[in-house]
């Protein structure tokens, strides 16, 4: 079965990114999958897929819609959704803020390895300025404290990431080729000490990010305990399944 990471997790994924850059950083992990695509209104939690069954369900004051009609609940469950939805819109803004620093401090990671080594370092932050506004008007547009949508989020950031990426790699790497081959001392002197340079800027805010990364990880953990814990069944007899946390790999070992 092919699954994406669900798009409340992308941006806890996306603040763990930012974390690495920090050797001081702990490694936090919430990798939440789903099946579903993921929206969140004014009226509803609402996922959508467009293969398998079901394809919608729509999460609406403790009441629940499946493909084609309303289904009927226990009072267990409907506690258990209206749980579902609050903790979903709960968790809006904390996401909307961890994307935005995920993004500016891996930026000014960049920004710093560009100037150390790029042959064109103003260029260089110039494209990157661009992508963190780019990312920063795509998260708020598609996250508030009643509103995400993940396909618009995922399209908005691989644009944005897209449209620059390839352009800031080949003047870095460009810089260091340079340097390597013109025997340019004071950039290669850059080169030596940019992980240093690197992680005093980004350490403290990285740090600072860790709390609410774990606060996020922990909301989306009480979503996939509210999920697994519904009775209802599907028709076929299984479980709606809407989350599920992917195995810890990175210390899996094999023969």
């Amino acid at each position: 079965m092919n699954r994406s990471a669900p798009r409340l997790s992308l941006l806890c994924l996306a603040a763990l990114s930012g974390l690495a850059v920090s050797a001081q950083a702990r490694d936090i992990r919430c990798e939440i999958e789903s099946d579903y695509d993921m929206t969140v209104n004014d009226r509803s939690v609402i996922f959508t897929r467009e293969s398998g069954v079901p394809k919608a369900i729509v999460i609406r004051q403790g009441r629940l819609f499946v493909d084609d009609r309303w289904v009927e609940l226990g009072d267990d469950d409907r506690q258990r959704l209206l749980d579902f939805e609050r903790g979903a819109r709960t968790a809006m803004p904390l996401a909307h803020e961890i994307g935005r620093d995920a993004a500016d401090i891996a930026f000014t990671a960049l920004g710093e390895v560009a100037a150390g080594i790029s042959n064109n370092p103003d260029r260089t932050r110039k494209s990157l300025d661009k992508a963190r506004r780019a990312i920063d008007q795509g998260i708020a547009r598609s996250i508030s404290a009643n509103r995400f949508n993940s396909q618009d989020l995922d399209k908005g950031i691989e644009r944005a990431v897209g449209d620059v990426m390839p352009s800031v790699i080949g003047d870095i790497v460009g810089g260091a080729i340079t340097a390597a081959l013109t025997g340019d001392t004071g950039r290669l002197d850059r080169m030596e000490d940019l992980d240093r340079q690197v992680e005093a800027r980004v350490a403290p805010r990285a740090k600072a990010l860790e709390a609410r990364a774990e606060k996020l990880c922990a909301q989306m953990r009480e979503l996939e305990r509210l999920d697994n814990a519904l009775a209802y069944r599907l028709p076929g007899g299984q479980a709606l399944n809407l989350l599920e946390e992917k195995p810890d790999q990175r210390h899996t070992t094999g023969d």
